[in-house]
C-alpha cells in the first residue's frame, strides 16, 4: 500500500510526518549535537513559521494523535509502581 500526501509519496514515517506538517521534523525536535548557534537559528525559523501559520500547533497535535492511534506499540507505556509514603514521626519537645 502506498501513501501519498498531495503528489508526494511518503515512504517512511519521517516522510509522512514531514509531508503532513509541511516542515522537516528536525525543525521542531532538533538534532543531536547541534550547536547553540544552530539551535538558535532553528528556533528562530520555527517562530517565523508559527507566526505565518497560527493553526499549525493544532495541526501538529492532530497528526501526533493520529500517529499514536495508528501505532500504539510505539508508545508502550508501563505504569511505574508508586513509592510507599512514609509518615513523619512526631517529635516531642519544645521548639527552641
Amino acid at each position: 500500500m502506498r501513501t501519498f500526501i498531495g503528489r508526494q509519496q511518503a515512504v517512511s514515517r519521517a516522510d509522512f510526518a514531514e509531508l503532513a506538517l509541511g516542515t522537516p521534523v528536525e525543525l521542531w525536535l532538533g538534532v543531536e549535537g547541534e550547536t547553540d548557534e544552530e539551535r538558535a537559528a532553528r528556533l528562530d525559523a520555527a517562530r517565523d513559521i508559527l507566526a505565518d501559520f497560527p493553526n499549525l500547533p493544532d495541526d501538529l497535535i492532530r497528526v501526533a494523535a493520529q500517529v499514536i492511534e495508528d501505532n500504539p506499540d510505539v508508545f508502550d507505556v508501563v505504569p511505574l509502581a508508586r513509592p510507599s509514603r512514609r509518615r513523619r514521626t512526631a517529635r516531642k519537645g519544645a521548639a527552641a
